[in-house]
Parts: C-alpha cells; structure tokens; sequence
C-alpha cells in the first residue's frame, strides 16, 4: 500500500511541480507497476495458489518479496539521483537493482511451477491419499 499512496502522491506533485517529471517519472511507473501491481499479483499468487500435497513455499516467499522490494527500493533512491547528476556511477547500482527484482520474478515463476496441477501429479496425490 506504501507504493501506491508513493504514486498518488507523485502523480499529485508533478501538476503541481512539474520540474520534478524528469527526476522522478521513471520511479513513479515502476512503483505503481512494480511495487503496487506485480506485488499485489504476487502475494495473492501466493495466498490463492493450490499446494499440491501441504507444499510449504516459505524461502521462496520470502526470497521473493526481498529481492523484488529491496531491488525497487534502490531504483526508487538512487534512479532520481542518477538522472539530477547525470553520473554514471549509478549504473552498476541500478543494474544491480534490476537483477534482484529479476531473480524475484524467476523464484515466483519457479515456485508457481510447482503449484501447477498436472493430471499426472493429481493421480500420485489420489495415489498416496488412498494409500
């Protein structure tokens, strides 16, 4: 919720300043999109996907929300101040921010293929139930 009332503030404070677009557009989209919606998305993926067989997630969860929110956070710090210096010496810190919330997206892709149901995986599941 953090990330969306962030947006609705920025998007406020750019009709009302709009020097501070070129600073700030880029940390704007990506906290709506990335850390309201894909965060959103996410959490109920994880609360609403079936667990085949009790399957417990708990680090692939957790990793998840670390690296996409701790990869957000330092795009949303240091993206404005790249862009007011002009300095490339922010580049390997966004680029590092990028692979974090990249390696989050591959375990939520890893840990949501373990929840698809298969016709195969239902019969073991009946299989072991009726043992």
């Amino acid at each position: 919720m953090i990330y969306l009332i962030y947006t609705a503030v920025l998007g406020t404070l750019f009709y009302l300043w709009p020097g501070l677009i070129p600073f700030f557009l880029f940390s704007h989209v990506h906290a709506g999109m990335v850390g309201f919606f894909v965060n959103m998305v996410m959490g109920v993926a994880y609360w609403m996907m079936p667990r085949p067989g009790q399957l417990r997630q708990d680090r692939a969860e957790a990793s998840t929300f670390f690296l996409l929110n701790g990869g957000l956070l330092v795009r949303l710090v240091i993206e404005p101040l790249s862009v007011y210096t002009h300095s490339v010496v922010f580049h390997p810190i966004l680029v590092a921010s990028a692979i974090a919330q990249l390696l989050a997206i591959l375990v939520f892709v890893w840990a949501m293929s373990r929840r698809v149901l298969t016709s195969e995986m239902l019969r073991e599941l009946r299989r072991k139930r009726d043992e």
